[in-house]
């Protein structure tokens, strides 16, 4: 099986707040996974176009979660 790329995976989400002061959602069922994405550079894409979108709504805040460091958290450890 041939080598495959590193795929560094990202989760981009987003939904209203309830406040801007905390990440706490205001409706869970209404919290919008935007999709999985190979790289951060992907990701950040998908991130800003959703955040322009709701750009008149100031408690809609879209994330970028780096699933590829909870998925592997030894490889993201600083080295000594």
């Amino acid at each position: 099986m041939p080598d495959a790329p590193q795929q560094l995976l990202h989760l981009v989400l987003g939904g209203e707040l309830i406040d801007l002061e905390h990440v706490t959602f205001k409706d869970l069922d209404k919290v919008e996974i935007v999709g999985v994405f190979p790289n951060y550079a992907t990701a950040y894409v998908a991130w800003k176009a959703k955040a322009q979108q709701t750009v008149d709504n100031a408690h809609m805040r879209y994330f970028i979660v780096h699933l590829h460091r909870l998925l592997d958290p030894e490889a993201t450890k600083p080295t000594r």
